[in-house]
């Protein structure tokens, strides 16, 4: 059974009809041809399928697309602002974070979410201090990035690019 269904995209309404089983993944990918976020696992694990809803990161290959009406989803794609890349985008390329780039735009927009998480002062597993300001240190963006696996071993780069950002 097809349900119609309203996202807004990247700053952009979509219309589609999707059946009520579909992805969000599959959804973007197969529908709108946003292919940014990639299929990896299918299961929730990898992270590559990472995009935003409502400025919040999500795995999209969990995520139906008929419980997200009218959501406000945000893709690697949507991050650069016209030819100005987002300063994770540019961090990426400075620190040469990635190697075969299919986990990168994953990477990328848990990343925006995750600096979004630390600014409103959400601690993570390893956060030492519950009561203080979130200091994102090495180990912080480690433990808060590790739901986004890197198969090629780009990791080493992928910290200091997200650090250089957090304004350390």
């Amino acid at each position: 059974m097809d349900v119609e269904i309203t996202l807004l995209v990247n700053g952009t309404a979509r219309r589609l009809s999707v059946d009520t089983r579909t992805t969000l993944l599959d959804a973007l990918r197969e529908r709108l041809a946003i292919t940014g976020p990639k299929k990896g696992c299918d299961h929730g694990q990898c992270g590559a399928c990472t995009i935003l809803i409502g400025g919040r990161r999500a795995n999209s290959c969990l995520a139906l697309a008929v419980a997200h009406q009218g959501a406000e989803v945000t893709t690697i794609e949507g991050l650069a602002d016209g030819a100005a890349l987002h300063p994770l985008q540019a961090a990426f390329i400075a620190h040469d974070a990635f190697q075969c780039g299919y986990c990168t735009p994953g990477q990328i927009c848990s990343a925006v979410g995750m600096l979004r998480e630390a600014e409103m002062g959400w601690p993570s597993h390893v956060t030492a201090d519950l009561d203080a300001a979130v200091t994102l240190d090495d180990d912080e963006i480690r433990e808060r990035m590790s739901g986004n696996l890197c198969r090629c071993a780009a990791y080493a780069n992928i910290v200091p690019a997200i650090a250089e950002v957090a304004g350390r």
